[in-house]
């Protein structure tokens, strides 16, 4: 089976390319390069994956491909209020492209959203059918993508399915957009406290890219294309304040995080409801402490982890 992956040389794409050439599936991957990391283009060249240097707004050879799997995205979510028009020009505009081409060609689509879409949420854990209301323009722009997928579907007959990931960590996280935990393990690696923003009683759903990827690999294998969307995440809700905590026992360390002003656009509480992803493949996450060595040690080889 032929896949192809947007994006492909960022942190979400290359992971889940080299989890996907490992299970035996062909994979090619485009990308624009303009955000890929030399550690991403290493690992995807040390096994052999093809990546095409192309802007996917205007990419157009899909022939062959049975599998699209776009995660091609600007995903800052400061950087978007900055900038929101870049935002809308970029990710909007490379779902439309991606679809159509995937329509045109009949080549099935996993379209890699946000939990971002649902903005502040009112029940927590968060349901697929929780109201959409996006906090910032990267938000609205994964919400608008989807709804052009959806349109497609009812248009062109767009076979896909929409994965909303909520906050993933792993090896190769770009450290210019990365969440709180690449950046509480670049200091504490470096001696330095973890940098908290608000009061750190905020909290998320982390889910461990390799987990991302199998989920992929559960929708190629087994899943339907019916337009559905899934939450993509751990189940579990844990603060700020306790991730470094986490982090500091994995790394066997102990410093006072410094805590600074809030950041515009970040919610107060995240976590994902995945009991009907569950149901559809039979997923079951890494626990977050196991995730975070596992991490630790394919990025930093050497790093003293706490064992």
């Amino acid at each position: 089976m032929r896949i192809l992956i947007t994006g492909g040389a960022g942190f979400i794409g290359h992971n889940v390319a080299l989890y996907l050439r490992n299970r035996g599936f062909e994979v090619v991957v485009v990308d624009s390069l303009e955000r890929s990391s030399p550690y991403a283009l290493r690992r995807l060249s040390t096994y052999e994956i093809p990546v095409v240097n192309s802007d996917v707004r205007i990419f157009d050879n899909y022939e062959g491909f049975d599998i699209v799997i776009h995660a091609a995205a600007y995903v800052s979510v400061e950087e978007s209020i900055r900038d929101p028009v870049k935002y809308f020009e970029n990710n909007v505009v490379s779902t439309a492209r991606v679809g159509f081409e995937c329509a045109k060609k009949g080549s099935k689509l996993i379209y890699l959203s946000s939990a971002a879409v649902y903005g502040e949420p009112v029940e927590i854990p968060v349901k697929e059918s929780h109201k959409l209301n996006p906090k910032s323009p990267y938000g609205l722009s994964k919400l608008m993508s989807e709804q052009v997928l959806k349109q497609y579907a009812d248009l062109y007959e767009l076979k896909h399915v929409v994965l909303r990931l909520f906050n993933v960590y792993g090896p190769g996280q770009n450290p210019a957009y990365a969440g709180a935990i690449n950046s509480f393990i670049d200091r504490l690696m470096e001696g330095k406290p973890p940098i908290i923003y608000g009061d750190g009683a905020q909290t998320r759903d982390f889910i461990y890219v390799i987990d991302v990827a199998r989920v992929i690999e559960s929708f190629i294998e087994e899943g339907s294309f019916n337009g559905a969307v899934y939450n993509v995440g751990s189940g579990e809700e844990t603060s700020i304040n306790a991730l470094a905590e986490k982090l500091m026992n994995v790394l066997g360390v102990k410093i006072k995080p410094i805590y600074a002003v809030e950041r515009p656009g970040d919610i107060k509480r995240s976590s994902a409801d995945i009991s009907k992803l569950k149901e559809a493949i039979g997923f079951t996450p890494t626990p977050l402490e196991k995730g975070l060595r596992e991490a630790l040690k394919a990025f930093y080889g050497g790093a003293p982890l706490n064992d």
